[in-house]
């Protein structure tokens, strides 16, 4: 098995590959696949174009929701988004915010970072910054962000649980997060967990909905919600590249199913005083109009 910073440089490097294509060219990424003959597949990532404050040009396809939809982002917040990439969250972000917020950008990928720095230049937004450094590890002190988002991210990052606990270092008291990610219910093919390639292509990078949830419940966030959540299909041709064909059939009966999902929650204040959540009473949260059930 790889160690966890085996796994984080074959994250970077595969990234770095992608800051360096185009958009078009982008076939490698956690929202897309290659197959064996050179079909794309963008799989997971969910359509920007009509989003106040999308940039075109930082959309690298690289995410599986859209977060910044349902992370409740007001005038004058501080915004940290986690794995930045080409900056386009932090721009939405940024349109939410206004001139007299600020956002903030942290990935580990310094290409990525420097394409992010060079859109913002280019946008003139002197109130969005971008940090390199890692998300279980961010370079932001203490209670500074009233917002967190992220997009399709932490599947990426080996130790879950200590980007949960920065998460929560980092929120103010009251504030919150809205968080876009892949999870799994049911078992992967072991040829798919343990492939190195599909660890970063998000896939073998996933743990199970319902330690994800813990990892959160287990920080003492309140009002977790589950706020959306849509199936991601492998493609067969993809899954070829991996599998016999016995075990794609087997694959496909559903008794593993991988999601996209995004969630909601709110780091406890002074002022609140709430028991600790449990899994059932998140998946209860989680509201029939919004498609997530």
């Amino acid at each position: 098995m790889n160690t966890e910073q085996e796994l984080k440089d074959i994250v970077k490097e595969r990234y770095a590959k992608i800051a360096e294509q185009d958009k078009v060219d982008n076939a490698s990424s956690c929202c897309g696949a290659t197959t064996p003959t050179n079909k794309v597949y963008n799989i997971m990532m969910d359509d920007y174009t009509d989003t106040k404050g999308y940039v075109a040009d930082a959309d690298l396809g690289l995410g599986c929701g859209l977060p910044t939809q349902f992370a409740k982002i007001k005038e004058k917040d501080i915004v940290i988004d986690l794995g930045s990439g080409a900056g386009n969250d932090c721009f939405v972000a940024r349109h939410e915010t206004g001139p007299e917020g600020k956002v903030i950008g942290i990935d580990f990928t310094p290409i990525m970072v420097q394409k992010a720095r060079n859109n913002a230049e280019k946008l003139g937004y002197n109130n969005v910054e971008f940090r390199e450094g890692d998300i279980d590890a961010m370079p932001v002190n203490d209670n500074q962000a009233d917002v967190v988002v992220s997009n399709c991210v932490l599947n990426l990052v080996p130790n879950k649980q200590k980007v949960i606990t920065e998460i929560a270092r980092v929120l103010k008291p009251g504030g919150h997060f809205s968080i876009s990610d892949i999870v799994l219910v049911g078992d992967l093919p072991s040829a798919l967990k343990n492939d190195a390639e599909m660890y970063a292509g998000c896939v073998a990078g996933a743990i199970q909905k319902s330690e994800y949830l813990k990892l959160i419940a287990d920080q003492d966030f309140q009002n977790v919600q589950i706020q959306k959540e849509k199936p991601i299909n492998i493609p067969n041709d993809i899954l070829s590249k991996y599998l016999s064909t016995e075990e794609v059939k087997t694959f496909n009966t559903g008794a593993t199913g991988i999601f996209s999902i995004t969630v909601y929650a709110e780091k406890q204040g002074k002022s609140l005083e709430k028991p600790k959540v449990t899994i059932s009473e998140i998946n209860n949260a989680c509201a029939p109009s919004s498609g997530c059930c």
